[in-house]
């Protein structure tokens, strides 16, 4: 039964510029044309609507229009590539996630008092590199690595020079040393620290990794939504295209 683009814009709240320009982008493959030059389209047209709407939340609207396109084109191959790649970048996102949980995990039997300040540090809760060190049984080079690394970077007292470790900073050196103890990367660490700091703080943070968890489970089930309707546009794509790769 032949569709108008009204008929495809209404089914998802669209409007009819929204579907012709979609189909200009390659999202939908090209309508057929009446004598009288006006669109029609079919039941493929309509499936693969669903398909790039139920791709966009899973993949992102960039990927989810190269995935069309590429299925449109026959390069199915492509297609799939580019969705691995938006599932490995989830699985990362998991990664970091359960390493940061981890972290604070790890370190709630170790809170408490702050590390005291040397006798004449430079503001209450500040430490110098000797003590914070001894305290982890960490060799002061270690932080200084870490320093260079961009993990954490203390700054330094206007008098003597040396390194003044803020309650912000041990809360990030604790969480990397805890880190590091888990076998993570100095970049996967720097990471996490970049999440704890724009949370504000250890406390902040449990709250926004519930909602990034909420955020990642969504997105898992979104993929599983997009693959059926990708599935299903792939079950009515003729048969000379699927897996047909473009001329080089």
């Amino acid at each position: 039964m032949p569709l108008r683009p009204i008929d495809l814009a209404r089914e998802h709240g669209l409007s009819t510029q929204a579907v012709r320009n979609y189909e200009e982008a390659g999202i939908l493959p090209p309508a057929g044309r009446t004598p009288s030059g006006y669109r029609v389209y079919g039941p493929r047209h309509a499936t693969a609507l669903r398909a790039f709407l139920a791709l966009v939340p899973a993949h992102g609207h960039a990927t989810a229009a190269a995935v069309m396109r590429a299925v449109h084109g026959g390069a199915v191959e492509d297609a799939l590539r580019l969705i691995d790649e938006s599932h490995a970048q989830l699985a990362g996102d998991r990664d970091t996630l359960a390493a940061v949980e981890q972290a604070l995990r790890d370190l709630e039997p170790a809170d408490g008092p702050e590390p005291e300040p040397e006798p004449d540090g430079p503001e209450t809760g500040a430490v110098f590199i000797g003590p914070l060190a001894h305290r982890l049984g960490l060799r002061p080079a270690t932080l200084r690595a870490w320093e260079r690394a961009g993990l954490v970077v203390p700054r330094r007292d206007p008098r003597t020079g040396y390194r003044v470790y803020t309650s912000a900073d041990v809360r990030d050196v604790l969480l990397a040393h805890q880190l590091r103890r888990g076998g993570y990367g100095l970049e996967r660490i720097a990471l996490v620290l970049e999440r704890v700091r724009t949370a504000g703080g250890p406390e902040p943070l449990r709250s926004a990794l519930r909602e990034w968890r909420d955020r990642l489970t969504a997105r898992g089930l979104a993929m599983l939504a997009g693959a059926a309707a990708l599935d299903a546009c792939l079950g009515q794509a003729p048969t000379s295209d699927v897996g047909r790769q473009p001329p080089r």
